[in-house]
């Protein structure tokens, strides 16, 4: 026998299907029951869309909040018992809103936010919305949004830095201000050359403190002060092809000893992973 849903008035969205909840608990699972729950979600669809309503223009189509609202629907519908006493208007709502709500927190925000920091920015745009009612047309300050939200100034800090992780914009939007098409990207920066400079550098120091005085002043005077190889043989003493075989016979040293230097640290590092390894492997032996 088909059980239609009653209807009351003047609220269309609000039906009265006490009946059928209790008929539902009493059914079987089967084609029966899966007709009588299905005309339960269905003549509650237009509550779930007028809460799906109350969240338009926040960055979401309408039509998949209405979607969002209904699978709220269908777990409000699926988890209520009416024999706890209470209608099901009142467990529904929150349900719903509840589904909505995890679906802006979940699926909305640019950048990932904890929940309490997704509160607080919620309570924030709620008391700045309220203080710009009153306002005198200067923006309130952190202490006024604070104290309207009911909160301390730091957590109204926390809420207020929120308010612009919700979106985000483009790396090839233009910056405000500027009117010369620089956008966000023109403001990244790229990988330093320097470092790896820096790198050579340390890994030469050892070797270069082991250097006669001499050849130590040679490499300052040529790659530090810039000076030519005659300039450095007239100011030592020296002819220029000496000059020239000292600093060569110089950096070749250097760099062997960094080579050298290099693949000692390697093969102590593959060593002692070979160690870790061996340990690890003998304590689930051991464990075992």
């Amino acid at each position: 026998m088909r059980t239609h849903v009653q209807r009351k008035h003047p609220h269309d969205d609000a039906p009265d299907t006490a009946a059928a909840f209790r008929r539902l608990t009493g059914l079987p699972e089967g084609e029966e029951r899966d007709t009588l729950r299905q005309e339960i979600i269905n003549a509650w669809l237009p509550m779930a869309g007028r809460i799906a309503g109350r969240f338009r223009n926040r960055g979401e189509a309408l039509e998949d909040l209405r979607q969002v609202a209904a699978l709220g629907l269908v777990k409000a519908v699926d988890r209520y018992d009416p024999d706890r006493g209470s209608a099901f208007e009142s467990f529904a709502v929150p349900t719903i809103t509840g589904e909505i709500k995890r679906h802006f927190r979940d699926h909305m925000w640019t950048l990932h936010v904890p929940r309490r920091v997704q509160d607080l920015r919620n309570r924030v745009r709620a008391a700045r919305q309220d203080l710009a009612q009153t306002a005198t047309g200067s923006a309130p300050t952190v202490a006024e949004v604070a104290a309207r939200a009911g909160m301390t100034e730091e957590e109204a800090m926390t809420g207020l830095e929120a308010l612009d992780s919700f979106t985000a914009l483009s790396l090839d939007a233009q910056l405000p201000g500027a009117d010369d098409g620089y956008t966000l990207s023109d403001a990244l920066g790229g990988p330093d050359p320097a470092l790896d400079i820096v790198v050579d550098r340390e890994s030469v120091k050892p070797a270069l403190r082991k250097l006669p005085d001499r050849e130590k002043k040679i490499l300052y005077m040529r790659f530090f002060r810039d000076m030519t190889q005659s300039r450095i043989a007239e100011d030592l003493g020296l002819s220029q092809m000496h000059v020239s075989r000292l600093i060569s016979r110089c950096c070749t040293r250097l760099r062997d000893q960094a080579l050298h230097d290099q693949a000692v640290h390697d093969q102590a590092v593959h060593d002692q992973a070979l160690r870790d390894h061996a340990l690890l492997d003998q304590e689930v032996r051991d464990a075992a």
